[in-house]
């Protein structure tokens, strides 16, 4: 491995991971915060962000299929697959939140007190989503442990699927918990309602395609997982916490 190589690709993709994250989390909440004007007719607005949109999500849902992680491993070496996916990913998302354009269409706009008090629910769903994340003690958010693994020596081991916190709830808590950050809005325009509505889609869509890899990969143990917890919305209350159950 090319050490050089190796540390501009984990400097890249974490700086890309963290930067198109953080403007992703500020779009969700305040909206287009740098908002770049490409000049479009009111009627165009609406067009030109669901591509933006679409963009996105192809890049983000083909990068992220095993038969596409395999034809980039054998091109790159498999250690810099997850890497590469992180920088693609950043840019594409970094680029159609910069990109978005707002429509002047106001659906609704809640004022006052109730303004804040809708703003409750994404920051404790901002919470959950790190809740989440630091269940999962082998989360790898910008791909860059089999990168680290190389350069030390070390043989990564078997990723286990684990039901802990949240995902004792539901087996895409990270999923649900970013619906929540979508929805909870206390001002809605008709771009963002389209944001809403097609960003909803696709992260359905997503968990069920994850779902059929998850099931390919751990077999049994994940289909006796999809029958105890629900995907998305937790409506049973979970039973005690089984040690090296996946999920």
């Amino acid at each position: 491995m090319n050490r050089r190589v190796a540390h501009i690709t984990i400097g890249l993709a974490s700086l890309l991971g963290w930067a198109s994250l953080l403007t992703f989390l500020v779009f969700l909440f305040l909206g287009p915060v740098i908002p770049v004007n490409v000049g479009l007719e009111k009627n165009e607005i609406l067009w030109w962000d669901a591509g933006l949109s679409l963009l996105f999500f192809i890049q983000h849902s083909v990068m992220i299929r095993k038969s596409f992680r395999g034809w980039v491993a054998r091109l790159i070496g498999e250690e810099y697959v997850g890497a590469v996916y992180t920088i693609a990913s950043g840019i594409a998302l970094s680029a159609a939140i910069v990109f978005w354009q707002e429509s002047s269409e106001t659906i609704v706009a809640v004022r006052g007190i109730a303004r804040w008090l809708i703003y409750l629910i994404p920051v404790a769903a901002l919470l959950g989503f790190a809740w989440g994340i630091r269940s999962l003690k082998f989360f790898d958010a910008f791909g860059l442990r089999p990168i680290i693994n190389r350069l030390r020596g070390k043989e990564p081991g078997p990723v286990p699927l684990v039901a802990a916190g949240p995902y004792r709830w539901v087996r895409h808590p990270l999923y649900l918990f970013m619906l929540l950050m979508i929805w909870f809005n206390p001002s809605l325009s008709t771009d963002r309602l389209l944001f809403d509505l097609l960003w909803t889609a696709w992260i359905v869509i997503g968990a069920w395609l994850e779902e059929r890899d998850l099931v390919a990969e751990f077999g049994d143990s994940y289909r006796r997982y999809q029958r105890q917890v629900p995907m998305l919305v937790p409506y049973r209350i979970p039973q005690e916490e089984k040690a090296g159950t996946v999920g």
